[in-house]
C-alpha cells in the first residue's frame, strides 16, 4: 500500500482543516447552545439556524458530498482517499451534517444512486445531494434479533398497483428530525422464500404517508442526540405506490449489504477522528494538572495510557486504510473479512481512548460534553451496523475457510 495521500486529498485536507478551524470548533459551544436553548422551549427537534448557515459555507467552499464516489454530484473520490477528510470530520459529532456527509443520509443516498430509478432519484436523492432535506433508514426491529437481518419480520405485500407496509423499527435514526422526508423501509415481501436471503425486499416510503406513526425517540446513553435522534416507529397498513420498490422483491439483503458497506468504514473512519480528539484533550488536561508534586502527564500510568493511545489509533487507521483500498480494488464483497475487522477494532479502540481520557479528566471527564457524547456514539457503534460477536464470526468463518481446503 503507498500510505502517501495524492495531491488531490493532501489539498482537500488542507481545505477540510482550515474550514473545522474556522468555523467548526469556535462554533461548538453555540451549536449545543442552540439546541439546548431550544429544548428549555419545548422541542429540541427543531433545525438549528447555525446548522443551515455553515452548510451553506461549506457548499460554497465546495466541500460538499464528498463520500459520493464517481458521480457530478459529489467530489468523485474513492474510498481510501475519502479516509482522512472523514476523519478530519469526525473530530466533531456534529460537524460531517455541515458537509452532508453524514449518516444515514449518506447511505441512503448510495442506495438511491445506484438502485432507484430516474424518478426516485428526482424526487429523493437530488433535494438530499442538495442538503434540502434529510432521511431514515427504518430496517431495525424491536421483536427481533435484528444482528440477524433474516429476522425481520416487517411485512410488505403487494396489493394492486400498491405495496401495504406492516411493521415495528426502532433505532431509526434521523426520523425524529423534521427534515426528514423519506424512509428506505426494509421488510419480508416473501417470507415462505427457502433462500432466506431472498425474503427482503426494500421500499422507499415518505415520512407523511398515513399510518407512519413516530412513537418515542430513543436516548443514547441519556443523549437525545436532538434534532437528529433515533426513533421507534410504528407502520400500520401504510400504503406506497408498487414503483416505490427498489431494484425488486427479494433484493432487500442484497441492497443491505451494498449499504453496509460503506457505511461501516465511515463510521470507523470518524471514530479515528474522534479518539485523536480525545487523545489531545488527554494530553493537554495531563500537562496542565499537577499531582502528588509532578504533572499528571509524568505519572507512569499516565504515559503507558497514552502511548498505547498512540499505538492503537495507529493501528486502527491502517486497518481502516487497508479496509479501504481493498474495496476500491476488489470490491466490498471481496473486502468483508478487512470491514469486519475494522467494525470491531474502531469502535473498541475509540472506546478504551475516550475512557482513559474520561480518568485523566478526574471528576471534570465526567461532565465534559465532548468526552461523554463521544464515548456513548463509540459505545452505540459496538452494536449499530452489526455487532461485535457478529461481525467476529464472520471473520472467524472467513479465516478458518483458508484451511478447510488445504490438503494435509
Amino acid at each position: 500500500m503507498d500510505f502517501q495521500y495524492s495531491p488531490k486529498v493532501q489539498e482537500l485536507q488542507k481545505r477540510l482543516i482550515a474550514f473545522m478551524d474556522e468555523h467548526i470548533y469556535p462554533n461548538e459551544a453555540k451549536f449545543h447552545g442552540e439546541i439546548a436553548e431550544n429544548r428549555r422551549k419545548g422541542d429540541a427537534w427543531v433545525p438549528t439556524v447555525l446548522m443551515e448557515e455553515l452548510k451553506k459555507k461549506a457548499r460554497a467552499a465546495e466541500l460538499w458530498n464528498l463520500f459520493l464516489p464517481e458521480s457530478e454530484h459529489g467530489a468523485g473520490l474513492t474510498n481510501l482517499e475519502y479516509a482522512p477528510l472523514c476523519e478530519i470530520m469526525g473530530r466533531a459529532s456534529w460537524s460531517p451534517e455541515v458537509f452532508n456527509c453524514s449518516a444515514p443520509d449518506t447511505g441512503n443516498m448510495e442506495v438511491l444512486a445506484r438502485y432507484g430509478t430516474p424518478e426516485h432519484q428526482k424526487q429523493w436523492l437530488v433535494p438530499l445531494l442538495n442538503g434540502e432535506i434529510r432521511s431514515c433508514f427504518a430496517m431495525t426491529e424491536p421483536a427481533v434479533a435484528s444482528s440477524d437481518a433474516t429476522n425481520i419480520e416487517s411485512r410488505i405485500e403487494r396489493d394492486g398497483d400498491e405495496y401495504v407496509i406492516n411493521g415495528r423499527k426502532w433505532w431509526s435514526s434521523g426520523a425524529n428530525d423534521p427534515r426528514c422526508k423519506v424512509f428506505i423501509f426494509m421488510g419480508k415481501t416473501d417470507p415462505d422464500n427457502p433462500n432466506k436471503h431472498q425474503q427482503q425486499s426494500m421500499i422507499i416510503v415518505p415520512r407523511d404517508t398515513p399510518g407512519v406513526n413516530i412513537l418515542r425517540h430513543l436516548p443514547v446513553m441519556g443523549f437525545d442526540d436532538a434534532p437528529h435522534g433515533h426513533a421507534e416507529i410504528v407502520f400500520e397498513n401504510v400504503r406506497v405506490p408498487a414503483s416505490n420498490m427498489l431494484l425488486g422483491e427479494g433484493r432487500g439483503f442484497e441492497i443491505a449489504q451494498g449499504r453496509l458497506g460503506p457505511g461501516r468504514i465511515h463510521h470507523c473512519m470518524r471514530l479515528i477522528g474522534l479518539a485523536e480528539r480525545a487523545l489531545e484533550k488527554m494530553c493537554q488536561r495531563t500537562l496542565t494538572r499537577v499531582a502528588f508534586g509532578k504533572p499528571v502527564a509524568e505519572q507512569t500510568v499516565t504515559l503507558e495510557r497514552i502511548a498505547e493511545a498512540r499505538i492503537m489509533i495507529d493501528q486502527a487507521r491502517f486497518l481502516v486504510l487497508n479496509a479501504a483500498q481493498m474495496m476500491d480494488t476488489v470490491g466490498n464483497k471481496a473486502a468483508a473479512k478487512e470491514i469486519g475487522m475494522i467494525k470491531v477494532a474502531a469502535p473498541n479502540m475509540a472506546c478504551q481512548v475516550i475512557d482513559w481520557a474520561i480518568q485523566a479528566h478526574g471528576g471534570g471527564g465526567m461532565t465534559d460534553e465532548f468526552l461523554t457524547h463521544a464515548y456513548a456514539g463509540a459505545r452505540s457503534l459496538r452494536i449499530a451496523d452489526g455487532p461485535d460477536e457478529v461481525h467476529r464470526n464472520q471473520i472467524g468463518k472467513l479465516e478458518l475457510s483458508k484451511y478447510k481446503t488445504l490438503k494435509r
